[in-house]
């Protein structure tokens, strides 16, 4: 397979024009893909599910300034709802695809497995309770295109893939280099941002190449808070937190004897972001802060990343042989605070504690391609995967009684140092029984230490039976195991509930709370997924599909609802917890079903000598319900969802998503505009009674570019061009007027300019 990343990257590059000159209309091999399917690359208009193909160029020339939010403005069904507050999510903000979980989307580099973030998001939303994994640790100029599967293929990646792959491919350039410099405020004149990068090639031995890129991102916080009404001024910060990013990416292949090549990528991420949770008034703490104080929470999070490899041929079967680890560390500090529990003795810093996740894989696979059945492709691999999860306690006086205001330290029960292996077994078939009609079959076995073995399994078919439309289907089955950090996760946050703000203690599945209140192991989330669509290619550059999906997710795992009362009162008190007003712990909470629709249209062509218009129309319906719901065995009044979890969990992301990219290239210009329309969702009424459906808004953002003397390139734009804003929350009463989880986010209207050197 690696191989063939190989073959697509060179093709794609040949067949990339460059700026200014006019490439045939007719669709190019830029489009070929390989995830999906383990045969020969192919056309993404050629696969039996779909995928969104996004060059490295199409991605670098946005002016956003992260890849979260360049693939939500690019791709249908890719979700970035922004945390602004929560110290899980706002350090390490997840994403998802089809109106699912972010940790049901299975994230690749290079076809590797990359690790999940240490930093689970166990604040209120719609993904509370997920473990995602961090995109925006790699630079975007790092990055040669972006796969983007929307199909179920447990089967064929494993485990999490329930809602699609995206798959990372990195750069492989042998030479040449490029740099840029990025500035960028808001409207407001706050969200100040410098963007840094620099990214080189060169060769190594006859026919390798290594690359190299490091990016610097240093962005100021963004704050659309309003008056507090209760106290005549602004008391919060309500935007994107300030963070400032080191990101360094290696690429490198290397041709060893015969023809077999050894391979390897790198990639480090050190992120300091700091945000602040609510205002605390003035009688929280008089003594200290007399005027009140806003919690100040700062997050240091390392991510690393490497895999070493070698793949070539032996008795006519392609072989790959690598070791891929990663490793993600978080630490949590916490400033301009108190616990008032020490009283005048309480110190107004505190190191809240932190998480450590490690993952380490070794993988090996073959395949082959046979000619005496034509089109017939065959693969099988075999995997060992093991996994780390430590929790590391805060200071004392961060978690003593009622802990640090804001961010009480980490300080779980029981000692959290955990780990658990899983090995898996594929086998991937494809068949081309006629011309214009493919079959596909996949199966994988997967054996995990802590809760057992499940298999899973797919089958796909693509048939053309006109030269211009072809239809495909997929049915498949897959699993989502139940991460570490699901079950061990334990802390004691401050968080709204019920309109109130309390510490709400999280604990983990077997600890003696959690039981107590109608905990047990968890099972692994288990899916059906059904795809069938048309594409239609009538030729001159324009493609057409449009496709029909339903995913079943059994025993969907989420954090279950704050439960209190006496009987659980009496509970926490019974096993020494003093500090929390409520429980919560995760659970398999429901049965789901997820359906919708995704379109895309494209047409790409020339409309002038020097011109070229690329258009591209993505439109996605997403519509989840819960078909069954669990019921606590130990307190049966106690729902382990409430009708507001619910809500979240149903209908927490937009249930549609349109979108409209142009981009226009005329001699030494390039135009770009970008217009995405969110559609409705519900969120956490402030009010702490029935969730508010918010009706979506639009953005347009645009840019243009000018290439000076070959080597460099000026671009201007603007981001969210009619400074649109979510609609206001009903009854919000703290100077926060918007739900910090909407797509659109709360920054309004951006400016940026860009200068890039090529050499």
């Amino acid at each position: 397979m690696r191989k063939s990343w190989m073959m697509v990257a060179g093709l794609a590059a040949l067949a990339e024009p460059a700026w200014g000159q006019v490439a045939d209309p007719s669709p190019g091999v830029a489009e070929l893909v390989v995830v999906g399917s383990r045969g020969a690359p192919r056309l993404a208009t050629e696969t039996a599910a779909p995928v969104d193909v996004l060059s490295g160029a199409e991605v670098a020339v946005r002016g956003h300034n992260d890849l979260t939010k360049v693939l939500e403005f690019l791709s249908p069904s890719f979700n970035y709802p922004r945390s602004s507050s929560g110290p899980s999510v706002a350090g390490a903000r997840p994403a998802t695809l089809r109106g699912l979980s972010p940790d049901q989307v299975l994230v690749l580099v290079n076809g590797k497995r990359r690790h999940a973030s240490s930093i689970i998001t166990f604040n209120n939303g719609a993904y509370r309770g997920a473990v995602p994994v961090d995109y925006n640790t790699l630079p975007v100029t790092a990055i040669g295109r972006v796969e983007i599967l929307r199909d179920g293929a447990a089967a064929q990646y494993g485990s999490d893939a329930i809602a699609g792959v995206v798959n990372i491919v990195l750069r492989d350039d042998a030479e040449g280099g490029q740099a840029s410099v990025q500035y960028g405020e808001t409207e407001r004149g706050d969200g100040q941002t410098i963007i840094v990068t620099g990214r080189q090639g060169f060769r190594l031995g006859d026919g390798g190449f290594l690359t190299v890129t490091a990016e610097v991102r240093d962005r100021g916080d963004t704050n659309a808070a309003e008056v507090d009404p209760r106290f005549g001024r602004i008391t919060s910060t309500f935007g994107d937190p300030q963070t400032t990013d080191v990101d360094v990416t290696t690429n490198a292949e290397l041709p060893l004897a015969g023809d077999a090549r050894l391979y390897g990528f790198a990639t480090y991420a050190r992120r300091d972001s700091e945000m602040s949770p609510l205002f605390r008034a003035p009688t929280v703490a008089p003594a200290f802060y007399p005027n009140g104080f806003l919690p100040i929470v700062n997050l240091d999070l390392r991510d690393v990343g490497a895999t070493v490899g070698a793949h070539g041929t032996l008795a006519g079967w392609t072989w790959d042989l690598s070791e891929t680890y990663g490793h993600s560390k978080g630490d949590y500090r916490v400033s301009t605070s108190v616990n008032t529990s020490l009283g005048a003795a309480s110190p107004t810093r505190f190191y809240g504690g932190g998480a450590r996740y490690s993952q380490n894989l070794i993988n090996l696979t073959f395949d082959r391609a046979f000619e005496v059945l034509s089109g017939a492709h065959f693969a099988a691999g075999l995997e060992h995967r093991r996994e780390a999860y430590r929790l590391v306690s805060g200071d004392v006086a961060s978690y003593t009684l009622a802990g640090a205001q804001g961010f009480p330290g980490f300080n779980p029960p029981t000692p959290v140092d955990v780990d658990r292996h899983a090995v898996s077994a594929f086998l991937d078939g494809e068949l081309s029984l006629a011309e214009g009609l493919d079959l596909g079959l996949a199966g994988r076995y997967e054996d995990y230490s802590d809760f057992g073995d499940k298999a899973s399994g797919k089958a796909s078919v693509f048939w053309r039976p006109l030269a211009l439309a072809a239809l495909r289907a997929t049915a498949s089955t897959g699993i989502r195991a139940p991460s570490l950090q699901q079950q061990f996760f334990s802390t004691v946050t401050s968080q709204i509930n019920a309109g109130q703000l309390q510490n709400v203690g999280t604990f983990a599945v077997n600890d003696p709370i959690s039981i107590a209140l109608g905990s047990s192991p968890l099972k692994p989330e288990v899916s059906t997924s059904y795809s069938g669509g048309v594409v239609v290619t009538p030729g001159h550059g324009l493609t057409f599909s449009l496709d029909l999906f339903q995913v079943d997710i059994d025993d969907r795992i989420a954090l279950s609802e704050n439960l209190q009362g006496a009987a659980v009162t009496a509970i926490l008190r019974a096993n020494g917890v003093t500090n929390a007003a409520a429980a919560r712990f995760f659970t398999n909470a429901a049965d789901t079903r997820t359906k919708g629709w995704e379109a895309t249209l494209r047409w790409d062509g020339a409309v002038g000598p020097d011109a070229r218009l690329a258009l591209t129309f993505g439109y996605g319906a997403f519509d989840t319900d819960v078909r069954r719901q669990a019921t606590n065995p130990v307190l049966p009044g106690s729902p382990l969802l409430g009708p507001g979890s619910i809500d979240l969990t149903t209908d927490g992301q937009p249930r549609s998503k349109a979108l409209l990219n142009a981009e226009l290239t005329w001699a030494d210009w390039r135009f770009i505009g970008d217009l995405t329309r969110f559609g409705a969702y519900r969120t956490t009424s402030p009010l702490g009674g029935a969730n508010q459906v918010i009706e979506g808004a639009a953005s347009l953002d645009l840019s243009v570019a000018y290439r000076l003397r070959d080597r460099f390139t000026l671009q201007a734009g603007v981001l969210n061009a009619t400074d649109a804003y979510p609609d206001r929350l009903v009854g919000e009463a703290t100077g926060r007027p918007f739900s910090e989880f909407d797509p659109l986010g709360v920054n309004g209207r951006e400016y940026y300019v860009r200068l890039t050197a090529e050499f």
